[in-house]
């Protein structure tokens, strides 16, 4: 089910991206030189599908950075947790090992009514 549900999405995805390279093969130049345009001292010929991706990747690489920043309050939260949880397991284990057993509980006596009058 998994891989029937996987091949359902990954292959209209695939066919999207081959489709968006094919349509964007033309070459272009990518220039680093913002004072001359026509002799740049740092530029690169490529296919513009392949600078789309590449400004995809830093994209979500940029966001996966940003997103795993701002959640390391509730990471750090967790792992105080964590801590604070072994530290009660191993009170709570050492109360246990310390204190005596419970008396054994005793069955109650029947009660026995009297016949009416």
């Amino acid at each position: 089910m998994r891989k029937f549900v996987t091949a359902f999405v990954l292959v209209p995805i695939a066919i999207v991206i081959v489709m968006f390279a094919v349509a964007n093969r033309e070459i272009i130049t990518v220039s680093f030189d913002p004072f001359d345009s026509t002799a740049p001292a740092l530029a690169f010929k490529m296919p513009l599908f392949i600078l789309i991706f590449v400004l995809v990747g830093v994209g979500i690489l940029v966001g996966g950075i940003a997103a795993w920043l701002k959640q390391h309050k509730w990471r750090a939260r967790a792992r105080r947790a964590e801590a604070d949880v072994r530290r009660l397991r191993a009170e709570l284990d050492a109360q246990r090992s310390i204190a005596p057993p419970p008396p054994p509980q005793r069955e109650a006596p029947p009660l026995i009514v009297p016949p009416a009058a």
